[in-house]
């Protein structure tokens, strides 16, 4: 299969993902609980590639001693949690606003906050001067949000709370990649990083539903018995880094998240077609906003096309 292929399908495997978190959600009556399963059962299938593979081990022990010598500061190997964050937030909204118009919200979050990690330099190499032209896509990218949900600003101003989480949603995950950069940066392997990043994702979750529970605020929901699919969450989370980390060394950057970001919007709007939540439809309005996205993702450049040394899982 094409390589520009399969970078499309690692897109569309986003969307996938978000709508079975989202199922979850719903039939547990709990985000964080939803959440929570998904990130540990990721964690479990990494942790177990892990003991097998001496490469991420490697990468382990590159962390430890990076952090010994201070070369990279301890919080940000926390970043795990801020992809716990998103999930959270996922989960919650997604059976609100369905996949299209939470991916629509959370790249145009993404391409927003790039603009403010690469000017203070939260991504490594320095500060970076923003563009006319990243200005231009950021733009497109939020203005695609409120053609998405224009017909239903007056309709039902939760969509509209629920879309401003998305947004949120996706500026979390512009930080966490970020700190991911930096933290790969001393690892040289992804998969350690992924591994970093489900563990403290886990344990953050975790804590916050313990909080929850002494507090009175959560309830804890039996596991439903299915359908399946939505419990592949974190199995998809898991596949989907290994398609990044080894398509993006032969496409480069640039080229591997626009057929990336292209799957996940038509793959989120298949999905809002084919299997959408309840009360969820797709209008002009919508398929509009859409294109717009991508037209803002194009617009941005999307990033350095410069590949980096290939690492091996």
């Amino acid at each position: 299969m094409r390589l520009d292929l399969l970078a499309a399908l690692s897109g569309a495997m986003i969307a996938l993902q978000a709508r079975a978190n989202g199922e979850l959600s719903h039939r547990l009556n709990n985000g964080l609980q939803a959440a929570l399963v998904s990130f540990s059962s990721g964690l479990l299938i990494i942790f177990v590639i892990t003991l097998f593979n001496s490469k991420i081990k490697e990468g382990v022990r590159n962390l430890r001693i990076s952090v010994a010598n201070k070369e990279i500061a301890r919080w940000k190997l926390f970043a795990g949690a801020l992809g716990g964050s998103f999930v959270a937030i996922q989960t919650q909204i997604v059976p609100l606003i369905g996949v299209a118009i939470y991916s629509v919200a959370s790249i145009a979050g993404q391409t927003a906050m790039s603009l403010i990690v690469d000017r203070i330099g939260l991504t490594g190499g320095g500060k970076k001067l923003i563009s006319p032209r990243r200005v231009l896509a950021a733009v497109l990218t939020v203005i695609a949000v409120l053609v998405s949900v224009w017909d239903r600003i007056d309709a039902n101003n939760l969509s509209m709370i629920a879309v401003t989480a998305g947004v949120i949603a996706g500026a979390i995950v512009g930080v966490q990649r970020a700190l991911n950069g930096q933290i790969n940066e001393y690892s040289h392997q992804s998969f350690t990083t992924s591994l970093l990043n489900f563990a403290t994702g886990t344990a953050f979750l975790s804590l916050l539903i313990v909080v929850g529970l002494i507090v009175g605020k959560i309830e804890l929901s039996p596991l439903p018995s299915g359908p399946w699919w939505i419990y592949t969450g974190g199995v998809i989370g898991v596949i989907y880094i290994a398609f990044t980390s080894t398509i993006v060394q032969h496409l480069g950057v640039l080229t591997f998240t626009l057929f990336s970001v292209g799957g996940q919007l038509v793959g989120s709007l298949v999905i809002d077609v084919v299997s959408p939540t309840k009360g969820v439809s797709v209008s002009a309005y919508l398929v509009t906003g859409i294109v717009m996205t991508y037209a803002g993702v194009i617009a941005g450049g999307v990033g350095s096309s410069r590949v980096k040394k290939p690492q091996r899982l």
